[in-house]
């Protein structure tokens, strides 16, 4: 589906290092690492939003649809919620069934400024959703949340995934719970400049907290 091959970023310094791995179909990717690290630039990256990191380096992406949930959800505070959907070229009714799919049905005349910060991130999600992604980046989107609503929005992610089982996700985080909800595959990204330090399958149960325990531990950066 996708092949990495990042020689480095720089930004007046290195922040990413050479990273090379693949994204195949139906991977369910949660990317950590501390604050600061790189982990949003490496996403914009796999958008294709840096304009420096070139075609040559993410191989695959022009022939994928990619959905990307930002932080901020960025729905056009003048449109309504049907009509900021309709943008990405949906009929209105198509837009409503896509509110629905994401708990938002009789939201759609509502401005986003008139929703919570979860539901507006919800009617993000819908629209992402309805470009029909391949590939699903998602920028810490429980970020400011409170538990109930990012348990919320986390059910719905899984449920959309299990869905659409082809469909590949790579979401920022920096909660190793939500990898143990969400993922079958880890990236740990560290270092200066940043590299993936780990890149490997979650299936093995209590392996996300053992295996993030010893990835932050002091001992290791020494």
């Amino acid at each position: 589906m996708l092949e990495l091959r990042i020689t480095g970023r720089d930004f007046t310094q290195p922040v990413l290092g050479g990273i090379a791995t693949v994204v195949e179909a139906g991977d369910r990717i949660c990317l950590l690492g501390p604050s600061g690290i790189g982990k949003t630039t490496l996403l914009n990256a796999i958008a294709g939003l840096d304009p420096v990191v070139s075609d040559s380096a993410i191989i695959g992406r022009r022939a994928l649809r990619i959905g990307y949930l930002f932080q901020e959800h960025r729905l056009l505070p003048w449109r309504s919620l049907t009509a900021n959907i309709e943008l990405v070229g949906v009929s209105p009714r198509e837009a409503e069934e896509y509110l629905a799919r994401v708990g938002l049905a009789g939201y759609g005349h509502y401005l986003p400024d008139q929703l919570s910060l979860g539901m507006a991130r919800r009617a993000a999600l819908a629209r992402c959703l309805a470009i029909k992604p391949q590939l699903l980046l998602l920028d810490e989107p429980f970020a400011s949340l409170d538990p109930v609503m990012a348990n919320e929005l986390k059910q719905l992610i899984v449920a959309i995934l299990d869905a659409n089982p082809a469909m590949a996700m790579i979401c920022v985080t920096h909660d190793g719970g939500d990898a143990a909800t969400l993922a079958n595959r880890l990236w740990y990204l560290d270092g200066k400049p940043a590299q993936l330090l780990w890149d490997g399958a979650t299936e093995e149960q209590g392996l996300v907290e053992s295996l993030l325990e010893t990835l932050r531990s002091p001992e290791r950066a020494d």
